[in-house]
């Protein structure tokens, strides 16, 4: 697709301006805070061991938990955004991430705490699609790159808050208060969200569908799903974002720390390269797909490509460990992958109308996280039944990677096609507006 078709302006785009970006502002900042807590697991894992006497296996749990009821919530999250609008449901998450916030805070055992972070989850399950949903309300579709990009900037950003200041918190004043006190903040975005945030523009009103239960639910799904492009969006999402995220979230510390021989300073200092990457390479990307729509899956599968070389060149470095300056190259392209996953959501938002741009962002946010809790386990447990070998264990990878792009190759065809028309079809329908 040209760069001129993708800066096409749509009938009833929305004008953006500056009550956009504030109204916007409110929603991403309860994404904001839903990282945070999401990623307050982070560092706080030897605390939680202290705390509640479990082993890593257990430990780890947390986390396979979380992404699992991330993972399986996108569709009916989507559904929920697209029939409740998304002032309602980004309030119910805000409730429910800091409900979960809290009750972390004051567990008295695991199985307590198992159960506030399945709650911060499905908390935190509602907020990113109801931000990418408000984004397409309020600001022209040209926008939609830079303003997703932008919205995963913010995430990762509350991800730096993690590490850098309530891991400060928890060392300085203890478990309870430092969760409690964040929680906080979770309270404070749900009041701005209900003070101030609208799903649209005045005059910018959706047409309203008709939901009627089951049947209402099936259709969207199946209408979402039979646009190549929702389906390119998921494999797109699903090849790009699994591999920095099992590194962040669970394996990256032990692969620096035991295979690396790294200190666990070092290590840290290496994951939060990662995270500054993703934070500049998201800014670079999310320009370059707004200017050139055509660039999109040159991007994506080349993201693909160095992830695999570097991975493989680190993997399999001749000497007992591999030099640092590959560490922070791997770190470095590992940055790259979560603004890759966000070209996802650009192929998926044209390929759907209005009505349906909630359920097909679920469909297409579900592919990392399904590859993620793929990966987790696969490692898990090559490394068991290899004696903690990380180059077998995580070859896992690429096994993966080999499936998304797969799958990437063969819809793409089809995905261009069908664009084209929905493009033509906007400039027919706009010609034919009859003046008011």
């Amino acid at each position: 697709m040209s760069a001129t078709a993708g800066n096409a302006t749509l009938p009833g785009d929305p004008p953006g301006g500056r009550r956009a970006v504030a109204v916007w502002s409110i929603g991403v900042a309860v994404y904001f805070v839903a990282v945070i807590f999401r990623t307050s697991l982070g560092v706080a894992g030897l605390d939680a061991v202290d705390r509640f006497h479990v082993g890593a296996s257990a430990l780890s749990t947390f986390s396979i938990l979380q992404l699992l009821v991330y993972a399986g919530m996108q569709i009916p999250v989507g559904l929920l955004v697209d029939r409740l609008g998304t002032k309602k449901v980004l309030s119910i998450g805000a409730v429910l991430f800091t409900a979960g916030q809290l009750g972390f805070a004051f567990s008295p055992s695991y199985g307590t705490a198992l159960a506030s972070r399945a709650l911060l989850g499905c908390g935190d399950a509602l907020t990113f699609i109801s931000v990418l949903r408000l984004g397409s309300r309020w600001f022209p579709v040209r926008r939609g790159p830079m303003v997703a990009q932008l919205a995963g900037l913010v995430g990762m950003a509350g991800n730096l808050v993690s590490t850098l200041v309530l891991a400060r918190l928890l060392h300085g004043i203890g478990w309870t208060p430092a969760f409690a006190g964040s929680a906080l903040a979770g309270v404070l975005v749900l009041v701005l969200t209900l003070l101030f945030l609208k799903d649209h523009p005045e005059g910018y009103e959706p047409e309203p569908s008709p939901h009627q239960g089951a049947a209402y639910v099936r259709r969207q799904i199946a209408a979402s799903w039979r646009e190549p492009g929702t389906r390119l969006g998921l494999w797109v999402h699903f090849t790009t974002q699994f591999p920095a995220m099992v590194f962040l979230l669970l394996w990256g510390l032990p692969f620096l720390v035991q295979a690396q021989g790294l200190s666990r300073g070092t290590a840290g200092e290496l994951l939060t390269l990662v995270v500054l990457s993703n934070m500049v390479v998201g800014l670079v990307y999310g320009q370059v797909v707004a200017r050139h729509h055509a660039a999109r899956l040159p991007l994506a599968l080349g993201t693909v490509g160095a992830t695999a070389l570097v991975w493989a060149v680190t993997l399999l470095y001749p000497g007992a460990h591999a030099p640092m300056w590959l560490l922070v190259v791997l770190c470095t392209v590992l940055g790259a992958c979560g603004p890759a996953s966000m070209i996802g959501f650009d192929f998926a938002r044209p390929a759907n109308p209005a009505e349906r741009q909630g359920t097909a962002s679920g469909i297409t946010n579900m592919g990392g996280f399904i590859a993620s809790m793929t990966t987790l386990f696969a490692i898990g447990l090559l490394l068991d039944v290899t004696g903690d070998d990380y180059t077998v264990a995580f070859s896992a990878v690429f096994v993966l990677q080999a499936l998304g792009v797969s799958q990437i190759l063969r819809l793409r065809g089809r995905a261009a096609r069908r664009e084209r028309e929905r493009v033509v079809s906007s400039r027919v329908e706009t010609v034919h507006v009859p003046a008011a």
